[in-house]
């Protein structure tokens, strides 16, 4: 009977966690269709992507604490209505900023979703052998949702509408309810720490207002670009701060003196550096620069997910033999070279998906090599009563590194541009007009935007030059991604030290004294 509804429990939440992989890797394929159909611009396609990110990285360390003194099974089952309600104003909105404001919603049931699905299976689960076997399985279906996602909503896309990218999860999440309220168990510890508001307030306004600066930066006066820093700078301080003087921190940063664990967080850093956050812009590349349609773009991206879902086994066995500080940065190594592969592909005359096809694959493979070593090492490397902690960290580090990035990797696109704009245009356009004319362009839809200029229609008439720079932009973008892995790679590599294995002995027994 137990064996029963614990399979029925590993079910509902296995289906929360392939509703929260979904709802990442399947809305980039409809980004360029958004653009189009609610008129949003680059910016609004960014934010759209970066509300659920930020929105995630809110609730993670809190959702824990929630669940700890109200119910697992209660939080769990509120934050799956709420992912299904907020996918429901997904689908429903009718403007690019009703969308994103769905998103940030939709972000913050996700991210407590997620975090309330590792609590529920480790105490569903209480047998050890058990409970890794439970593990494996919610694993492997989130990477079904991360790998096969592209392809689902490009295939959506192509049988209905992109509302049911949005819409596809409200009944998704009712089944899962089904299975939650049907096989978990109750469970609460009366002695949980209280919620850390001071941490949880700063780090999110300090992550918001960083990724703001740089989405919205160009459009900004100095003045409120000055205090947009300012505010982000005091956030994060006073977070910093409160961290330190706080009795229920939310980061405990004496982990950090760890080698092993602050070496497996450059991986969690670097996987989100490059590879998560250009899964939002590959989709355009293939659409915009090689004009593939949604479903053929959403087949392409399998080259670079399913390697992710493919590679952990062999991850394992590396880090098994080599030890974390040769498998996490010989992952990010792998990952740089990806991406330098990627912008030599995309580089050459005639390009198309068989001259992106070696990249991808072997980003994919680096990303696929990284994750398991890191989310292994993380909490591996400090005393089991802080593997929770140490958990929230890994996941928050890849969030903000995310929300981050993903700004960072539009600007630069936007940028890359600009640059062969004004190379070829010159003086015929101005200064604001270029960057307006960039920013449509880095929305991939080169058609309606010649049509929709006279001006620009006259300049270039075969449409040569604009085509010529989105792809220049996407050379900015993939040679700043390939050689900053490759420097996390190093930094990590030097962060581990050699002799990890008796190093990570000595600073887990330092941790679990100091705790």
């Amino acid at each position: 009977m137990t064996f029963h509804r614990n399979t029925i429990a590993l079910t509902g939440v296995c289906l929360a966690s392939l509703l929260f992989g979904l709802e990442i890797s399947s809305v980039p394929v409809i980004l360029p269709k958004l653009e189009s159909v609610l008129a949003a611009s680059f910016k609004d396609l960014q934010w759209i992507m970066n509300a659920y990110t930020i929105a995630c990285t809110t609730v993670l360390m809190a959702t824990g604490t929630l669940a700890d003194r109200l119910g697992r099974k209660r939080v769990m089952v509120i934050t799956t209505v709420a992912f299904g309600l907020a996918s429901l104003l997904c689908g429903l909105a009718p403007s690019a900023w009703l969308l994103i404001v769905a998103r940030f919603l939709q972000g913050l049931a996700g991210g407590a979703m997620l975090t309330c699905s590792v609590a529920v299976l480790s105490h569903q689960f209480q047998d050890g052998r058990e409970r890794g076997k439970a593990f494996v399985a919610w694993s492997v279906v989130s990477g079904i949702g991360l790998g096969f996602g592209p392809a689902i909503g490009g295939f959506i896309v192509a049988l209905s509408s992109w509302q049911w990218v949005f819409l596809i999860h409200v009944p998704l999440a009712i089944l899962a309810l089904a299975f939650i309220g049907a096989g978990v168990t109750e469970s609460r510890d009366r002695n949980a720490q209280k919620l850390d508001w001071a941490g949880m307030l700063t780090l999110s306004l300090a992550v918001f207002g960083f990724s703001y600066l740089i989405t919205q930066g160009a459009e900004l006066s100095l003045g409120v670009r000055i205090g947009v820093t300012a505010a982000a700078a005091v956030s994060f301080v006073v977070f910093l701060v409160a961290e330190t003087i706080s009795s229920y921190p939310m980061f405990d940063f004496s982990v950090f003196r760890i080698r092993q664990f602050s070496g497996a967080i450059m991986g969690a850093i670097g996987m989100n550096f490059s590879y998560w956050p250009f899964i939002i812009y590959l989709p355009i590349y293939f659409s915009g620069v090689l004009g593939y349609d949604s479903t053929t773009t959403g087949l392409l991206l399998l080259a670079y997910t399913l390697p992710f879902m493919l590679m952990p086994p062999i991850a394992e066995r590396l880090r098994a033999r080599y030890q974390a500080r040769v498998a996490v940065p010989l992952g990010l190594l792998t990952l740089g070279i990806g991406f330098l592969a990627m912008r030599i592909g995309s580089g050459l005359d005639g390009a198309n998906w068989l001259t992106m096809l070696p990249g991808t694959l072997i980003a994919g493979i680096g990303i696929g090599l990284t994750n398991s070593p890191t989310t292994h090492t993380t909490t591996g490397s400090v005393s089991p009563d802080r593997a929770g902690m140490a958990s929230g960290i890994d996941i928050s580090a890849r969030l903000i590194t995310l929300a981050i990035n993903i700004a960072v990797l539009g600007q630069l696109l936007t940028q890359g541009i600009v640059s062969h704009l004004r190379a070829a245009f010159g003086p015929a356009i101005d200064g604001n007009e270029l960057r307006l004319l960039a920013e449509r362009i880095a929305g991939g839809n080169l058609d309606d935007l010649t049509q929709a200029s006279p001006e620009l229609a006259a300049l270039d008439p075969t449409g040569a030059i604009v085509h010529a720079s989105l792809v220049n932009g996407f050379g900015w973008v993939m040679l700043y991604s390939g050689i900053g892995v490759l420097l996390l790679s190093v930094i990590g590599f030097v962060i581990f030290g050699p002799g990890s294995a008796l190093s990570a002995e000595k600073d887990s027994a330092r941790s679990v004294a100091e705790a």
